[in-house]
C-alpha cells in the first residue's frame, strides 16, 4: 500500500487487530479523521486462504450458508507494480467540532467553552471557515447514535436541538457548549445560534428514551446504499437509537470463533475400522466378538491402540445406520487430548500439532487424586475467524465457547462467501482433572451453597440486562473453579516461562467429555514456539502449588473474600471472590472477559467457606 507511485495508506494495523478490535464496522481514529472500517466487500488485494474444516463448518452453521472460505486479511504489497491492496474505510462521523477557543455565558452566569458544530458539507477543504475568513482545523464529534442490531449513523443534531422548539425547521449555526472538564453529559449542551434553542446531551442518555428517534438501519461500513430494515425481535418495530461515545469500550464487540487444529480421534478410529469392517467386523454382535476378532492378525494390526468398547461403538453406529452426533469445537479438542496414550500428532517442523503425555507418578497425593493427565503440547495451531460483531453488549458464548444461533449480530459482508481469519502457531500445557473428584466435590453441601450464591448473582446480572434465559446460561461450578485456577496458574507460570502473562491464553474444558485446562501461546511468527511453556509443564506441580498458595490470600482481603455476588451496589454480579488483586488478568488471556471467577472454589480463603476443590492443608 505504500509502494512508489501509490498514494500512501492512511494507516496500518496488525492482522490480529483486524479480527479483534478494528474489524468491519469498528470506528478508528486516524491522525486527521475518524473512520469506519469497511466491510468485506471493500477489502482489496490478494488474500491467503486458510484451511480449517472444523471452523469453516461451524461458521457455515452460524451464518446459515452452504459453504464458507477463510482468508487472511490483506497485507501491504512491497512490489510497486502490484495492484493496490488494503481495506477501504469511510469517514465517520460526518459532523465535526471546530477547534476554536470561545466561551459562552449561560443565563445562570455559568461559562461554557463553546465550539461550532458543523456537518461535512459546510467545511472548506476539510476546515471551518471562521467569520474572519480564517481556516480552522476541525475534529470529529465524539457522539454518534447506534442500535443494538449494530446499525450506526450520525445524530440528527438539528432535530435533537429543535424537537421541543417551535422552530423545528431552523437550520441556524449549532454550537457545542461544554462545562467543567466536558466529560459529564449534564454539562454538555447543543445550542442553536439562530433561535437560541438549547438542549443538554443528557436527554439522550435516558434508558429507552425516544430522543434520538427510531433506527433507520444504516450500515455505512458496507457502503452508502447498504441500508436494511431494523426490527426488534421483541416488538417487531425498529429499535430505538442510543447515544454512543465513539471511543467507548462498548462501541464494538467482535464475534470470533477459534479452534485448535487437531487430528480428529474419531476420524482415525473410523479409518482403522474401515480396513477390516467388510471382511470381519460387520458380523460382530457384541463386544466379545470384537475381542475375538482382535486375535486375528489383520484385525489386530488394524485396530491396535483402540479399546474393544470404542471399536464396538463404531460398529454399532454403522450397523444402525446412524450418523455421528455433531460435536462442539471444544469437545473434539478434549477428546483428542484424552484419547491418545502417549503421543498426539506428528513431530514435524511444519506440523500443526504434536503433544506428549507426561508421567505423573511423582505428584503429591492431593494433586494425584485430582489430576489424571498432563500433556505437554510442543506444537499447536490456532485458527480464529470473525463472523460478525455487536454493539453495547457482547454476546455470551456457551460453556463450549460457541455462539448461539439466534444471537443478534451485525453483518460484515453483504453476501457472506468468506470471513477473515488468522492462524497462530504456539505451544502449551494441558491438565486433565479426574471426573470422579470433581463430581464428589460439587456434591458437597458447602459447594452447592456457594453455587447458589453465584447463581443468584448471575440471575441478577441477566435480569438487569433483560437477557432471555435461553441466550445466557449459568456455566456451572466446575467451569468457574477451573477458570479461576487457570488464572492463578497463568500468573504463576508467567514468572518463569519466558512469555508475558498477557501472551499466555486459556481454554477451559468443562463438559461431558472431561474437565481440563489448556494454557497456550500463539503468535503469527515463531515467538509462540520458544518452548518455555513445555519446560514449565515438566514441573507443573510446583507451579500448581504456587498458584494455590497465591489464591489463599488477596491484597484486598477481607473485602475481596467477603464479596457477595448478588450485591447490586458493588455491581460485580459475575464475580465471587475475585478482584484485580488476585484473579483478574489481562483480557487477551481470558476467554470470558475476566468474568465467572471465584477463588473460594479453588482454595480456602480467609472467609472459610469450605467450598474449595484443593484442600491445601494436605499439600
Amino acid at each position: 500500500m505504500t509502494g512508489k507511485g501509490k498514494r500512501p495508506a492512511s494507516g496500518e494495523i496488525r492482522q490480529s487487530q483486524i479480527l479483534s478490535t478494528f474489524g468491519p464496522g469498528a470506528m478508528m481514529d486516524l491522525p486527521n479523521h475518524s473512520v469506519l472500517i469497511g466491510g468485506l466487500n471493500h477489502w482489496k488485494g490478494d488474500r491467503r486462504r486458510i484451511y480449517e474444516d472444523r471452523l469453516a463448518g461451524r461458521v457455515c452453521e452460524l451464518l446459515d450458508v452452504n459453504s464458507i472460505a477463510l482468508y487472511a486479511p490483506p497485507v501491504d504489497e512491497q512490489d510497486p507494480k502490484a495492484s493496490r491492496s488494503g481495506i477501504t474505510s469511510f469517514v465517520f462521523p460526518t459532523w465535526f467540532v471546530a477547534q476554536i477557543e470561545e466561551f459562552w455565558q449561560a443565563p445562570n452566569k455559568r461559562q461554557y467553552r463553546t465550539r461550532p458544530l458543523l456537518p461535512w458539507g459546510s467545511l472548506v477543504k476539510g476546515r471551518y471557515l471562521s467569520l474572519e475568513k480564517k481556516k480552522v482545523p476541525v475534529v470529529p464529534v465524539r457522539f454518534v447514535q447506534a442500535c443494538v442490531n449494530g446499525h450506526i449513523s450520525d445524530i440528527n443534531w438539528y432535530r435533537f436541538v429543535h424537537s421541543e422548539s417551535a422552530n423545528s425547521d431552523c437550520r441556524g449555526q449549532l454550537w457545542l457548549d461544554e462545562g467543567g472538564s466536558g466529560n459529564d453529559f449534564v454539562d454538555i449542551f447543543v445550542r442553536c445560534e439562530s433561535c437560541q434553542a438549547r438542549r443538554p446531551l443528557s436527554d439522550a442518555t435516558v434508558p429507552n428514551g425516544k430522543v434520538l428517534g427510531s433506527c433507520e438501519g444504516h450500515r455505512p461500513w458496507l457502503g452508502p446504499a447498504a441500508k436494511e430494515l431494523c426490527v426488534s425481535p421483541l416488538t417487531g418495530k425498529p429499535e430505538l437509537n442510543r447515544l454512543l461515545v465513539r471511543s467507548a469500550s462498548n462501541a464494538y464487540f467482535a464475534q470470533v470463533l477459534s479452534v485448535i487444529s487437531l487430528p480428529d480421534a474419531d476420524e482415525v478410529l473410523r479409518k482403522a475400522v474401515d480396513l477390516v469392517y467388510e471382511d470381519f467386523l460387520q458380523f460382530a454382535e457384541d463386544v466379545s466378538d470384537v475381542k475375538r476378532d482382535r486375535k486375528k492378525q489383520k484385525v489386530g494390526a488394524a485396530i491396535e491402540g483402540f479399546s474393544n468398547e470404542s471399536i464396538w461403538a463404531e460398529i454399532k453406529r454403522r450397523q444402525n445406520g446412524t450418523s455421528d452426533k455433531p460435536k462442539s469445537i471444544k469437545q473434539v479438542e478434549i477428546e483428542t487430548l484424552l484419547s491418545q496414550p502417549i503421543e498426539v500428532g506428528e513431530d514435524a517442523p511444519e506440523g500443526d500439532f504434536y503433544a506428549r503425555t507426561r508421567q505423573i507418578d511423582g505428584l503429591k497425593p492431593l494433586l494425584a487424586s485430582r489430576i489424571d493427565r498432563i500433556v505437554l503440547v510442543h506444537r499447536l495451531r490456532e485458527v480464529t475467524a470473525q463472523i460478525g460483531f455487536t454493539r453495547f453488549e457482547a454476546a455470551m458464548p456457551d460453556i463450549d465457547g460457541e455462539l448461539s444461533l439466534n444471537v443478534r449480530r451485525a453483518a460484515i459482508d453483504l453476501e457472506p462467501t468468506w470471513v477473515p481469519a488468522i492462524e497462530n502457531k504456539g505451544e502449551g500445557i494441558f491438565i486433565s482433572f479426574r471426573q470422579a473428584a470433581i463430581e464428589q466435590w460439587r456434591n458437597r453441601d458447602a459447594v452447592q451453597k456457594r453455587g447458589l450464591d453465584l447463581y443468584k448473582g448471575f440471575e441478577e446480572w441477566r435480569s438487569q440486562r433483560g437477557i432471555d434465559p435461553d441466550k445466557a446460561k449459568f456455566l456451572g461450578l466446575p467451569y468457574i473453579m477451573l477458570h479461576s485456577l487457570s488464572h492463578l496458574l497463568i500468573t504463576a507460570v508467567s514468572l518463569e516461562c519466558g512469555y508475558a502473562a498477557s501472551s499466555v491464553r486459556e481454554r477451559i474444558y468443562a463438559g461431558e467429555s472431561g474437565y481440563g485446562i489448556l494454557l497456550y501461546t500463539g503468535t503469527s511468527g515463531s515467538e509462540g514456539t520458544l518452548g518455555g511453556l513445555v519446560q514449565v509443564g515438566k514441573r507443573i506441580e510446583y507451579h500448581l502449588t504456587t498458584a494455590l498458595e497465591m489464591g489463599k490470600l488477596c491484597s484486598n482481603d477481607p473485602v475481596c473474600a467477603q464479596h457477595q455476588p448478588s450485591n447490586r451496589q458493588e455491581d460485580r454480579l459475575l464475580h465471587g471472590t475475585a478482584c484485580h488483586g488476585c484473579l483478574l488478568i489481562a483480557e487477551p488471556s481470558c476467554e470470558r472477559r475476566n468474568e465467572f471467577l471465584d477463588r473460594a472454589l479453588v482454595v480456602d480463603t480467609v472467609e472459610g467457606l469450605g467450598a474449595e476443590f484443593f484442600q491445601t492443608g494436605r499439600l
